[in-house]
């Protein structure tokens, strides 16, 4: 059995890699679950079948363990599908729709985005006047940092207000 630092490889694999899967869950999104998983998984087989902790074993292992969870990981799409592990730009932010959560005003107010990533809360800035708690807001300019422009919207999309103004026109026509 291969010793590193008096403990057996195997596990220092299982330590390793449990200490990884532990700092994914404290940061979502950081990618470290998959070679943890592979660490992990190669040190308790190692642990388990003692015949397997060979050195070249435990790569081989780990690699394939690796690729595996990776693939998981892609293709179940774990943080993307609920929008947690997206990384925004500014850009992305623009005509993004949320909802007020501080009364919105020129200097100050909070809003929170259907899809605004990690944290979805923003700081938010209204042009002019005053948006309420609980209006539903788009974002008009993102600004570049934490705090968004937004302005309170009816409850209709853009194409409903394009078959409205079509409707007046034909009228007044």
């Amino acid at each position: 059995m291969v010793e590193v630092f008096g403990q057996s490889l195997s596990f220092l694999l299982v330590v390793v890699g449990t200490a990884l899967c532990i700092m994914e869950a404290l940061a979502p999104g950081a990618h470290l679950i998959v070679i943890g998983v592979a660490l992990l998984v190669a040190g308790l087989v190692g642990l388990f079948v003692p015949a397997a902790a060979t050195p070249f074993v435990l790569a081989g292992l780990v690699l394939a363990v690796g690729l595996a969870a990776l693939w998981t990981y892609r293709n179940y799409d774990f943080y993307q599908g609920t929008g947690r592990g997206q990384t925004r730009d500014a850009d992305d932010l623009r005509g993004e729709r949320g909802y007020v959560t501080e009364t919105v005003t020129e200097r100050s107010g909070r809003v929170k985005l259907q899809s605004g990533g990690f944290d979805p809360t923003y700081g938010a800035r209204t042009i002019s006047g005053t948006i309420e708690e609980g209006t539903d807001v788009v974002v008009v300019d993102p600004g570049g940092g934490n705090i968004l422009t937004v302005e309170a919207v009816d409850g209709q999309d853009d194409i409903d207000r394009e078959l409205d103004r079509e409707r007046t026109d034909a009228d007044g026509a």
